[in-house]
């Protein structure tokens, strides 16, 4: 089974700061259908009972028909337009989305008999969108069916119920649950999928794994090849290339990658001292860091802390 490196993955959700957000849901019965333009980078879509079809539209032309049943989830990418059918034959009425979404609409739903499905998207921070948009398709279905995807149906399950409950401290349990969603997705698009040369690759990638936790774990140390290599168990040069081939980029082109997402973070924090983070991230001087951090982001750290302050 394919596994994610579970450590540095914390590390990766952390810093592009993932949230899940809950934006609406309905249960119907009968023959019935829905659509409209997606305005978020990232969609989800989860089909808590019976069943549905998915057709959407966006850079690359139109995808689907996709066929979900009870428990799957459905992560959208950059899509521009939605279409979602179930009920069976029939006239099919046009739900239409409402201003607001009012969870307890869901409480008198009757799994047995109704299609009922919740949608949402994942946020993340803009290094987290291009990340995330680089490396998956435009639609990743997950069906609850298969063994990869054995807590899928639980937690669109839990999902279900607290969006339904309207207990204290809902919104912040769907969050997490949003979280929690969106990396049983990831999993299970690994066990199902070969991923593109990239991050996501790297993280799935096993012998790489006691590297990449000692770059996470130390990203201002001196990294050397040698020393990154015999931490894998293998040549430099074999690490080399296999890190450029999982990875898209070389070992210490990702160091640095790694560290500039550090810094985003760090610098939207107006009390942290752009000389102490330079020192901490392992550069000899404001200046050496100032380059660095252009080079990655395209701007230098005290314009990117002013337009990302200006713009909050």
């Amino acid at each position: 089974m394919t596994e994610l490196v579970p450590d540095v993955l914390s590390d990766v959700f952390e810093q592009v700061e993932v949230r899940g957000m809950l934006t609406g849901g309905f249960a119907v019965r009968g023959p019935w259908v829905a659509r409209g333009t997606v305005t978020r980078p990232f969609k989800l879509i989860a089909l808590v009972a019976g069943s549905a079809s998915v057709i959407v539209d966006g850079p690359g032309g139109p995808q689907g028909p996709v066929d979900l049943a009870a428990g799957d989830v459905v992560l959208l990418n950059h899509r521009t337009h939605l279409e979602v059918r179930g009920g069976g034959p029939g006239v099919a009425q046009t739900l239409l989305p409402e201003p607001s979404f009012d969870s307890m609409a869901l409480a008198a739903a009757d799994a047995s008999r109704d299609d009922i499905l919740i949608g949402g998207w994942i946020q993340v921070s803009p290094a987290g969108e291009a990340m995330l948009g680089a490396v998956l398709p435009g639609l990743v279905h997950v069906q609850a069916a298969r063994p990869a995807a054995d807590r899928l149906a639980s937690l669109v399950g839990g999902l279900f119920d607290e969006a339904s409950s309207g207990r204290l401290g809902s919104a912040f349990a769907l969050r997490q649950h949003g979280q929690l969603l969106l990396l049983e997705v990831l999993r299970s698009y690994l066990e199902q999928e070969q991923p593109p040369t990239g991050w996501l690759r790297l993280l799935a990638d096993e012998p790489l794994a006691p590297a990449l936790r000692l770059i996470h774990a130390e990203p201002g140390r001196p990294w050397g090849l040698v020393e990154l290599a015999r931490a894998a168990g293998m040549s430099r040069t074999s690490f080399a290339e296999r890190f450029r081939t999982v990875a898209g980029v070389p070992p210490l082109a990702y160091v640095s990658r790694w560290r500039m997402l550090l810094a985003e973070r760090a610098l939207r924090d107006p009390d942290v001292r752009i000389g102490a983070l330079a020192a901490e991230l392992g550069y000899g001087s404001d200046s050496a860091f100032s380059t660095a951090f252009k080079r990655e982001v395209g701007e230098s750290p005290a314009r990117y802390r002013r337009r990302v302050r200006s713009a909050a």
